[in-house]
C-alpha cells in the first residue's frame, strides 16, 4: 500500500431532493478506507429547486468537493452534471444509473417522487412497532415476548444486545433479548420456542473486560470489581456457551464487528430477509 502525506482536508458535498442518508452513507464508507486522511462532509438536502441546487453546487465548488447526489429530478440531474463538467468537479449520480435500469427491463417509468423511500406507509408504521417491542422485551422484561420475536438475542452483559435490538428492529424485525447471568432462572420461554431464531452473542475475555472497566469509569466508579474481573468474565462467558450448547443455537462473537457486521451476520444465520423497504405480506394488518 502506497501512503502519501495528505495536508489538505478532503470534502464531500451530499446533495439530495430528500434526505440524503444513502449518498451519505457511500461518502462514510469511502472515508473509512483512509483513516489517514482528514475529510468533511457536508450535506444539501431536500433540494428540489434550480436555484437551490445552483447554490449548493457553487459551494461545493468553493470547497474542490467530490459531490455525490441523489436527485431523481431528470432536468435537476441534467443541471447538477452540467455544472460538475464544466467545473472539473468529481461527481457521481447514485440514483439515476439503477432507476433506469429497472427502466430498461420493465419499460416501465418511474414515478420521479423525491423521498418517495421514506412515505409513511405501512412499512414505516410496522418499523415503529418493531421498535416498540425491542423496548418493551429488552433485556428480559417480559419473557412472553420470546414466543413473539422474529429473533432472540442472548448474551451476557455488554455484548451489545440492546443496540443489536433496535438495530434490527429498524429492519422491521421483532427482536427481544435476554441478559445471560450464571445462576440465575432461566425463563421457560426460551426453551419453547424454536432454536433457530435464538442468537447467541459471546465476546473475548479480554476485550470484555475493558468494555465493562470503560463502563464503570464513565459512571464514575472503580473500574475494578468484581463485574470486570477477568475470572468471572470467563466463567461468565462459560456459562453462557453450555447454554448455547443445550439450546442448539447460532452463536456469535462480537469482539471485532461492528453493529452492522453483526446484524448481517444474524440476518445471514438465520435467513431472514431485510424488511428495511418492502413487506411482502400484505394481509398483515
Amino acid at each position: 500500500m502506497t501512503e502519501t502525506n495528505v495536508k489538505e482536508t478532503l470534502t464531500f458535498f451530499v446533495i439530495s431532493d430528500s434526505a440524503g442518508e444513502t449518498a451519505s452513507k457511500l461518502a462514510q464508507a469511502t472515508m473509512a478506507q483512509y483513516p489517514m486522511i482528514n475529510f468533511e462532509i457536508f450535506r444539501r438536502t431536500f433540494i428540489t429547486t434550480k436555484d437551490a441546487l445552483i447554490k449548493a453546487l457553487v459551494d461545493a465548488k468553493s470547497h474542490n468537493a467530490m459531490i455525490l447526489h441523489t436527485i431523481i429530478n431528470q432536468e435537476l440531474v441534467q443541471v447538477a452534471d452540467d455544472f460538475c463538467e464544466a467545473s472539473g468537479l468529481f461527481h457521481f449520480d447514485v440514483l439515476t444509473p439503477p432507476v433506469l435500469e429497472v427502466q430498461r427491463r420493465t419499460g416501465i417509468e418511474p414515478t420521479r417522487e423525491p423521498g418517495a423511500l421514506h412515505h409513511l406507509n405501512k412499512n414505516y408504521f410496522k418499523r415503529i412497532k418493531a421498535m416498540e417491542f425491542a423496548v418493551k422485551y429488552d433485556d428480559g422484561k417480559d419473557p412472553r415476548g420470546f414466543l413473539e420475536a422474529d429473533v432472540v438475542l442472548l448474551g451476557v452483559s455488554r455484548t451489545s444486545k440492546t443496540p443489536l435490538s433496535l438495530f434490527l428492529a429498524n429492519k422491521n424485525l421483532k427482536v427481544a433479548n435476554l441478559p445471560i447471568v450464571p445462576q440465575a432462572h432461566i425463563p421457560k420461554q426460551l426453551w419453547e420456542i424454536d432454536p433457530k431464531k435464538i442468537v447467541g452473542l459471546t465476546n473475548d475475555p479480554k476485550i470484555l473486560n475493558n468494555i465493562r472497566k470503560e463502563r464503570m469509569i464513565s459512571y464514575g466508579l472503580n473500574p475494578d470489581t468484581a463485574y470486570s474481573q477477568i475470572d468471572k468474565i470467563i466463567s461468565e462467558l462459560e456459562f453462557a456457551t453450555e447454554l448455547y450448547n443445550k439450546l442448539g443455537c447460532i452463536v456469535i462473537n462480537v469482539a471485532r464487528l461492528s453493529i452492522e457486521e453483526t446484524a448481517s451476520m444474524i440476518l445471514n444465520a438465520l435467513n431472514l430477509e431485510d424488511h428495511s423497504y418492502f413487506i411482502t405480506d400484505d394481509n398483515e394488518d
